[in-house]
């Protein structure tokens, strides 16, 4: 029998037809191809020709054509508040009030550091302008500070001509203004401003444009003997000193100052004797007879 027979099954020899390499069975998967090994260097492995590098190295591209990046959404907009919150005209209204209170501020700063700084061109030339932006409300006292602190207690008192109701006269008492002030702020954990500087700061405003002769000084002069009658009035009105039917036509005004005793290791000694100014007589105009401040 011929091992080189065509119909048996056996393989072909060198001569017949399937010599050579038999390639893949029908079915079978490809074999992939393989990567070419990198010789190591001396410190590691040795770098790629220009051109090449490892599969996993490349950057990978979409899918196709058609592909679409995928985004993760971020957490939803919450409503807006504060400003924001407000039209577009409202917002608008704040900045413009915001600027205005501002520009306010530092108005009021720059006048005040005019007023306690010491003598300067600026202060010079706009010193009228800075004393009534400062007189009385907003004057300044730095005595706190100075070597020699205050050592006197003075109170302001005032009393009233009582015109009745029957068409009569009458003189009141003294009201001590002062110690009414004192019995509001003791044990106020917040007491007012006014309570506390409002008539003390009118005594000083008085005494520092009047001579000993209580004559005023200057045009300030008669500002501080309106300012002070004002209070004293609307403190004698609070106080229902007219009466039913009642009204105020004069008030007089004084202060009596006491020393502060000296700490009994200093040695000092001080009159602890009262002493008292006394002002005239003020007519009030129509307008504050019954307590106005027209």
């Amino acid at each position: 029998m011929d091992a080189y027979d065509k119909g048996s099954d056996a393989r072909h020899g060198p001569a017949g037809p399937s010599a050579g390499p038999s390639g893949p069975e029908p079915g079978a998967a490809l074999p992939e191809p393989a990567t070419p090994a990198t010789p190591a260097g001396p410190s590691g492995p040795a770098a790629l020709p220009p051109g090449t590098g490892r599969p996993e190295d490349l950057p990978h591209s979409p899918a196709g054509p058609d592909a679409v990046p995928h985004t993760v959404p971020g957490p939803p907009a919450g409503p807006r508040t504060g400003v924001a919150a407000l039209s577009l005209r409202y917002q608008i209204g704040a900045a413009v009030a915001l600027a205005v209170v501002a520009v306010v501020v530092c108005v009021h700063l720059g006048m005040t550091f005019l007023h306690v700084a010491p003598a300067n061109t600026v202060s010079k030339k706009h010193g009228e302008t800075v004393e009534d932006w400062i007189y009385p409300e907003f004057e300044q006292n730095w005595k706190l500070f100075a070597p020699n602190p205050l050592q006197q207690n003075i109170a302001v008192q005032v009393r009233a001509e009582i015109r009745t109701a029957d068409g009569g006269t009458r003189t009141t008492g003294w009201y001590d203004l002062s110690a009414q002030d004192g019995r509001a702020i003791d044990g106020n954990l917040l007491p007012s401003h006014t309570q506390q500087n409002e008539l003390r700061r009118a005594w000083d405003f008085f005494v520092a444009t009047h001579d000993d002769d209580n004559r005023p000084v200057g045009l300030r002069g008669a500002l501080s003997e309106t300012y002070l009658r004002r209070i004293t009035v609307l403190r004698l009105d609070r106080a229902d000193a007219a009466g039913p039917g009642g009204a105020v036509e004069r008030v007089q005004v004084r202060s009596r100052t006491t020393h502060v005793p000296p700490p009994e290791w200093s040695g000092e000694k001080v009159s602890t004797t009262p002493v008292y100014r006394t002002l005239s007589w003020w007519p009030l105009p129509e307008d504050e007879v019954r307590g106005g401040v027209g």
